[in-house]
């Protein structure tokens, strides 16, 4: 399917593949510096723009025969892999060779990244909005 945008609107769909922030994707198609969030946000709503960003997307991840399952297989292996203790290795000189010096630490960042990654693919994290107040409405039954 071919879809025809502009220039403009080409390169930012173009830039936003490279690196999916729509406002730096509109500076660099051109787009003003006080105007670039605005447009940005507006061009990913576009139709044509927004088919053009899938249909490149659906192709690249066909290209690389990636799926949702192997990237979460992959975060799952990172999440594994993170939460490992692995000894804290230190250069004995006189020896010259790694030692184990007795502490042991792993990466909670990772763990915490792969983790959130995960539950926010599997909906598990759910932003509320709690509305409360008056609207000074009032509902007046006029059947007699």
């Amino acid at each position: 399917m071919e879809v025809a945008l502009n220039p403009q609107q080409q390169m930012f769909a173009d830039y936003y593949l490279v690196e999916p922030n729509a406002t730096e994707a509109a500076k660099k198609a051109g787009y003003s510096e006080k105007t670039a969030y605005s447009q940005g946000q507006r061009l990913l709503k576009h139709v044509e723009v927004r088919a053009y960003i899938d249909e490149k997307m659906t192709e690249r991840s066909e290209k690389l025969n990636i799926e949702a399952e192997w990237v979460l297989a992959k975060l799952v292996q990172v999440a594994d892999r993170s939460m490992k203790a692995e000894p804290v290795m230190k250069w004995d000189y006189e020896e010259r060779a790694l030692k184990e010096t007795g502490e042991y630490q792993f990466d909670s960042q990772g763990a915490n990244r792969a983790l959130e990654l995960i539950g926010k693919h599997l909906g598990m994290f759910k932003d509320k909005i709690e509305h409360s107040g008056t609207l000074g409405v009032q509902i007046v039954d006029d059947i007699k």
